[in-house]
């Protein structure tokens, strides 16, 4: 720790006494700079124990020159009496105790170059004990990366290090947390780390100093450290070596995740090819007997963060069997037992994903499975419902097997030559069109419905055949045109 104002003036050989500011002898001494200068702010820093005899002061130049002291942000001033003052000046002292600037009067036998001295064992004695502080930390950090802890228990290393609360978060969410209470402060992170791009930036966050930091990682994540006090320099460089640590430990982490990862979505691939016997010997090898078939089929769907911790969240899941398959996660487990609620537990624990179930499945159907489950989850996400099951899905008819947004474009794009021609007013063609189809093309029952002659009615459907360049006797057309008018 570095020597204060109080601990120079407890050191009895120099003999200082303290004539003001008592109450923030607290104040770190960065250095000794003694001076005889009426204005020597160009010459310092900030933090700095100042010396002088007062060689050019008096009781008139005194209060300026105190001022000029706290504007250049001195720790004390040292005043040394028995060569030019046989005393402190007055001025000096009550200007010093208004503005709160601490005066130690020097006495004529202890020379300024013994408070250097003091001074400089004090630097020294803190450098020394920083270094060995930084030094003895990044031992441990690096021994809890490299061993069994990994980056969690970095985390939870670096927690304790600095006295404090992390989080490590990533584009989907919180990551790690140290301890699990700095759950509670990620909301109001993420909201500081939309303004940062890369790089620290320091805030503020229930009486907390916060420090948060970029990692330099493909994918992009940042560390946020909370401490009562700010960091010191010593707590500033454990923090960089943990990011350090982090960001290689991560970065290895994510290149065997995908290598696995990888390996699991070509398992389904060779499941949904028929390739049973090989993707049962490979799945036995690695993670032990898959479960017996057929399968309950439960497909996960949400953004790249969310399918990722979710995978993270499935490991290890006795009886399961998990792999990313296009944009979703599929978990496949034994029909009849809990593998939709372990599904649904995962997701739940990573935020909204919308889940489709298909049960059961002989393995002979797998890749048919394996859509129809993903098609439920595609309807749940759609309706912002948590779970749609493929038999529900299906049960809605044909139109429900498309996909919505899908639909809706290939609608507008068919029936859009119909309406640029119905909003010059020139006629209703959609809804003549309409009528005329859902009547199975009976002129005279949609005329009526549509209240014109049939004679109108037959001029609007030639119309729209001519303007949609399609024959409307053909049943595949009339079946698109009544898909599209759904939509």
């Amino acid at each position: 720790m570095a020597l204060t104002l109080a601990g120079l003036a407890a050191e009895r050989p120099l003999g200082l006494r303290v004539l003001t500011g008592e109450d923030v002898l607290d104040r770190p001494i960065g250095w000794v700079h003694p001076t005889e200068l009426t204005d020597p702010q160009a010459f310092l820093e900030g933090g700095e124990l100042l010396l002088t005899t007062g060689l050019a002061l008096d009781e008139e130049t005194s209060p300026a020159y105190v001022r000029r002291l706290v504007d250049a942000g001195v720790a004390g001033l040292g005043f040394g009496v028995g060569l030019s003052h046989d005393e402190v000046p007055r001025a000096l002292v009550a200007t010093a105790a208004e503005v709160g600037l601490p005066v130690l009067e020097v006495p004529r036998k202890t020379p300024f170059i013994a408070i250097t001295r003091a001074v400089s064992r004090a630097v020294a004695a803190d450098e020394y004990a920083t270094t060995v502080r930084i030094g003895r930390a990044q031992q441990e950090l690096t021994r809890t990366a490299v061993g069994k802890g990994g980056p969690a228990g970095v985390l939870r290393k670096l927690a304790k290090l600095v006295d404090g609360w992390v989080l490590l978060l990533d584009l989907g969410g919180v990551e790690g947390a140290a301890p699990a209470v700095a759950q509670s402060y990620a909301g109001e992170v993420r909201e500081e780390l939309k303004l940062l791009r890369s790089g620290t930036r320091v805030f503020e966050l229930d009486g907390h100093e916060v420090v948060l930091q970029t990692l330099p990682t493909r994918v992009r994540r940042a560390l946020a450290v909370g401490t009562a006090e700010p960091l010191d320099t010593a707590g500033r460089h454990v923090v960089n070596t943990a990011v350090a640590l982090l960001s290689l430990a991560l970065e290895q982490d994510l290149r065997l995740t995908h290598a696995w990862r990888s390996l699991r979505t070509g398992l389904v691939d060779l499941l949904a090819e028929g390739r049973y016997e090989l993707a049962f010997g490979v799945m036995t090898t690695v993670w032990g007997d898959p479960p017996e078939p057929p399968w309950a089929l439960v497909a996960l769907v949400g953004g790249p963060g969310q399918r990722r911790r979710v995978c993270d969240a499935l490991e290890g899941e006795p009886g399961l069997f998990f792999a990313e398959k296009g944009s979703a996660v599929l978990v496949a487990g034994r029909s009849g037992g809990d593998v939709l609620d372990r599904a649904l537990a995962a997701a739940a624990s990573v935020g909204p994903m919308y889940a489709g179930l298909a049960d059961p499945v002989p393995l002979e159907n797998f890749a048919a499975g394996a859509e129809q489950a993903d098609l439920a989850a595609r309807a749940a996400e759609a309706e912002g419902k948590p779970l749609v099951t493929y038999a529900e899905h299906s049960a809605r008819g044909l139109l429900s097997l498309i996909d919505p947004v899908v639909a809706r474009i290939y609608g507008e794009n068919l029936l859009a030559p119909l309406r640029r021609h119905d909003e010059t007013g020139r006629g209703d063609l959609v809804e003549s069109l309409r009528c005329w189809l859902e009547h199975h093309g009976h002129w005279d029952v949609a005329a009526a419905r549509l209240g014109v002659h049939r004679h109108t009615l037959r001029n609007r459907i030639t119309r729209a055949q001519e303007l949609l360049g399609r024959d409307l006797d053909s049943p595949g057309v009339r079946a698109e045109l009544w898909v599209a008018l759904q939509t």
